[in-house]
C-alpha cells in the first residue's frame, strides 16, 4: 500500500478505530515497515510534550513488537482502545492476570466489547481456569460466534483438554473467518509441525509473520524448521530478528551459535561423499564375497552379516566362535584388507551396553523408561534429532551419552541442555552425564 500516511493516521485520526488499525497494519508490511517505525518514534517524541498522543505511541510500540514500551506509554490511560492494547502488551509478556483486568476494562469502556471479552477468556485459560474461560466464551452468544476470535479461543480450550482434532477444526475455522488471525495461524502451524507436516507448518508460520506484531515464538519455530531443511541463511535471519526485538533471548542466541557451528560442519562435500561410500561398503553383506563354506557358516552362526559387523568384532572374539580357526581368520583378514578395512577397527561403535538392568529398577522407573520420548514435549529441533537417531523411548534416550547425541546432525548444545532439563524433571540422566 504505497504512500500510506502513517504519521497522519497515528497523530490526527479522531478515533483510530479497528478498521483504521487493520489498514495501517497492512500498510506496515514489507517496504512500509520502516516508515511505520519512524512514524511511531516521532509520535512518541511528540507525546513527551503532548500527553494526549501517549496512547497512539503505545499502540504503535505494540505493533512494532515492543510490549514493554507499549506498557509504559499506555499506563494509566482511560480510553477503551488504550486499555485494550495495554492488555495485549500485558498478555504478550505473560502477565495474564493484569491483561484480564484491562480487557474487562476495555469492554466496559465500549471498545470492541465482544472481542475484549473473548480475549479476557484467553487470559483466564492461561491462568488455568478452563471452566470459567469456556463459560465466558459462550456468554458472548451468537455475536461472539461470528468472530474468528471465538473459534480460536474454543480451539485453545479443546487443545488444553487434549482434543487435538477438535482444536484443529476450530483453528481452521478461525483462519477461514480471518486469514490474518496470527494466533490461530500460529496454533495451526504448531499442530502441523507436531504431526510431521513441516511444509504446511512453514507456510502457516510465514503467514503468521506476514504482518506486525511479529510473534517471537513463530520466528523461533520457523527458524528451526528452516535449519532442519539446511536453509541456514533463512534460519539465521529468523534468529537475528528475534534478538532484534528481544536482545536477551537466550534460546535465539544459542540457536544462532549452533547455526554458526553448523555452517562449518556440513559443507565439506568430499568428506560427506567419502562417508557415504564407507557406509555403503560397511552395509554390504558378507555373502557378496568369496568366502569358504566353513567361514561363511561360522560368521552366520555368530550373527555377523555385513562388513560393518566385522569392523566391530575383535580377532579373539572370532576365534572363540565354534569351528572358526586360524584358516578362517586369515581368509577374513584378507577380505578386509582388500577393502582397506580391518577387524575391530570400529569396536568403539559396538552396540552400547545398557547402563541399567531393568530388573533392578522400581516399577515406577520402569514405567518412566518405557514412556515414548514424545512425552518430553521437546522442541522441533530436538524431536527431529530423536527421529534421526532412532530413539523412540526415554530408556533408549538415557542409554546415549551427551557426545553421541551431539554427533547427530543439527543437534547442538541448546538441544542437549533442553533434554538434560527435561530428564532432570524426571530425576534421570543421560549415560555418563
Amino acid at each position: 500500500m504505497q504512500n500510506y500516511q502513517f504519521l497522519s493516521t497515528l497523530r490526527d485520526s479522531a478515533t483510530l478505530n479497528p478498521d483504521e488499525m487493520r489498514t495501517m497494519v497492512t500498510a506496515a508490511m514489507g517496504t512500509g515497515a520502516s516508515e511505520f517505525r519512524r512514524a511511531v518514534e516521532q509520535v512518541a517524541q511528540e507525546a513527551e510534550s503532548n500527553p494526549s498522543l501517549a496512547v497512539r505511541a503505545g499502540i504503535g510500540f505494540f505493533f512494532l513488537g515492543h510490549p514493554e514500551k507499549a506498557e509504559r506509554a499506555l499506563a494509566g490511560c482511560k480510553e477503551g482502545v488504550g486499555r485494550f492494547y495495554l492488555a495485549c502488551a500485558h498478555y504478550t509478556q505473560g502477565k495474564f492476570e493484569a491483561a484480564a483486568k484491562e480487557f474487562e476494562a476495555a469492554a466496559k469502556a465500549g471498545y470492541q466489547p465482544t472481542e475484549s471479552t473473548l480475549r479476557r477468556a484467553g487470559c483466564l485459560r492461561k491462568l488455568g481456569q478452563l471452566e470459567e474461560a469456556e463459560k465466558v466464551i459462550r456468554s458472548t452468544g451468537g455475536e461472539g460466534a461470528r468472530l474468528a476470535e471465538y473459534s480460536y479461543q474454543m480451539g485453545c480450550i479443546l487443545a488444553d483438554r487434549g482434543d487435538t482434532f477438535g482444536a484443529i477444526e476450530y483453528f481452521e475455522r478461525a483462519v477461514d473467518m480471518d486469514p490474518h488471525h496470527q494466533r490461530a495461524l500460529f496454533a495451526l502451524a504448531v499442530q502441523n509441525s507436531r504431526h510431521g507436516d513441516d511444509e504446511e507448518a512453514i507456510q502457516l508460520y510465514e503467514r503468521c509473520l506476514s504482518r506486525p506484531p511479529f510473534y517471537l515464538g513463530a520466528l523461533l519455530n520457523l527458524g528451526l524448521l528452516y535449519e532442519d531443511r539446511e536453509n541456514y541463511s533463512a534460519a539465521q535471519y529468523c534468529f537475528e530478528r528475534v534478538l532484534k526485538y528481544d536482545p536477551n533471548n537466550e534460546r535465539a542466541r544459542l540457536y544462532l551459535k549452533d547455526i554458526e557451528a553448523t555452517s562449518g560442519m556440513y559443507y565439506d562435500e568430499d568428506s560427506l561423499k567419502q562417508q557415504q561410500r564407507l557406509e555403503q561398503l560397511l552395509s554390504r553383506p558378507v555373502t557378496d564375497f568369496e568366502l569358504s563354506v566353513r567361514s561363511r557358516n561360522c560368521l552366520a552362526t555368530m550373527g555377523i552379516n555385513s562388513l560393518g559387523d566385522l569392523t566391530r568384532i575383535s580377532e579373539q572374539e572370532l576365534l572363540s566362535g565354534k569351528n572358526f580357526g586360524e584358516t578362517s581368520l586369515t581368509e577374513v583378514r584378507e577380505l578386509m584388507r582388500l577393502h582397506n578395512l580391518s577387524l575391530g577397527q570400529f569396536m568403539h561403535e559396538k552396540q552400547r551396553e545398557p547402563t541399567f538392568d531393568s530388573r533392578d529398577l522400581s516399577p515406577e522407573d520402569q514405567v518412566k523408561l518405557a514412556m515414548p520420548v514424545s512425552e518430553l514435549n521437546l522442541s522441533v529441533r530436538s524431536r527431529k534429532c530423536m527421529t534421526r537417531l532412532g530413539i523412540a523411548t526415554i530408556g533408549e534416550l538415557v542409554s546415549r551419552t551427551p557426545d553421541e547425541l551431539l554427533s547427530a546432525k543439527n543437534f547442538g548444545v541448546t538441544s542437549l541442555n533442553e533434554i538434560r532439563d527435561k530428564l532432570a524433571e524426571m530425576n534421570i540422566k543421560l549415560r555418563n552425564d
